[in-house]
């Protein structure tokens, strides 16, 4: 979002928050899971009309389930370690392992297969960029949940959706999409949206989208204005920050 060139022959300095809460995106990950899997939004529905029934609520036990982590930075690891809290197996990828660790790497295509739970956790780049696509969804195991709390576009949405459709994933979580620049934070409950792809996964009963909301919390907020001001004081007593974009 941020013409670096051009700011840079101006004589603008580009700064940045490398990091607020790595907590807030990972509990929200889980936060998702648990809803999606124990229909709890659905419940919660039912509920305020005073419906008890339990049809259809059914979920499955997280204990002994295997996740596969995609991405092992902070957020990653978080998201793992609270994973291995409810006593799952934890699986995960990464193009640079963390050496010296005992995560439990393992190759991409293997995490696809075998995981039960699929997170992720990466950043975007041309070479992860719809990362999970047409062919990556023929290998994972059937029924698999899907979530990505990281940039929307690792997945390709169209090929998301067909592989809902064809049952080949059970439930989706999404807390970002590829297109969201058009619609998140923004109110469009009394209009048409034209993205159809977003509009049918919006509808279907084992999705849920959240409008890039995983950061929001209180200490992520306070981390972000806090390490804002940090820069701005440090270019204008040194001329520099650490966190200078270059």
């Amino acid at each position: 979002n941020v013409d670096y060139k051009y700011a840079e022959e101006k004589g603008i300095k580009v700064v940045r928050v490398p990091a607020y809460s790595p907590y807030a995106v990972a509990e929200h990950a889980m936060a998702l899971l648990l809803t999606i899997n124990r229909k709890i939004h659905k419940a919660y529905l039912r509920t305020r009309d005073f419906n008890f029934s339990l049809k259809g609520l059914k979920g499955f036990d997280l204990h002994g389930k295997t996740v596969g982590v995609i991405g092992t930075g902070k957020i990653g690891r978080v998201f793992m370690d609270i994973c291995k809290g409810f006593g799952m197996k934890v699986i995960a990828y990464d193009k640079f392992p963390a050496e010296g660790s005992d995560i439990d790497y393992r190759p991409l295509d293997e995490v696809y297969r075998t995981a039960d739970i699929i997170s992720f956790h990466c950043p975007l780049t041309e070479e992860t960029y719809h990362m999970f696509n047409l062919g990556t969804i023929n290998k994972v195991k059937e029924g698999v949940v899907i979530i990505n709390t990281s940039r929307g576009a690792l997945i390709d949405a169209e090929a998301l959706l067909k592989g809902i459709l064809e049952h080949k994933i059970g439930a989706t979580c999404l807390d970002v999409y590829e297109e969201e620049s058009e619609y998140f934070y923004e109110d469009f409950s009394g209009e048409i949206i034209s993205d159809d792809v977003l509009s049918r996964l919006i509808s279907m009963p084992n999705v849920i989208v959240t409008s890039h909301q995983a950061f929001l919390t209180k200490e992520a907020l306070e981390n972000i204005a806090s390490t804002t001001v940090e820069n701005l004081l440090d270019i204008e007593k040194t001329g520099s920050s650490p966190n200078e974009v270059r």
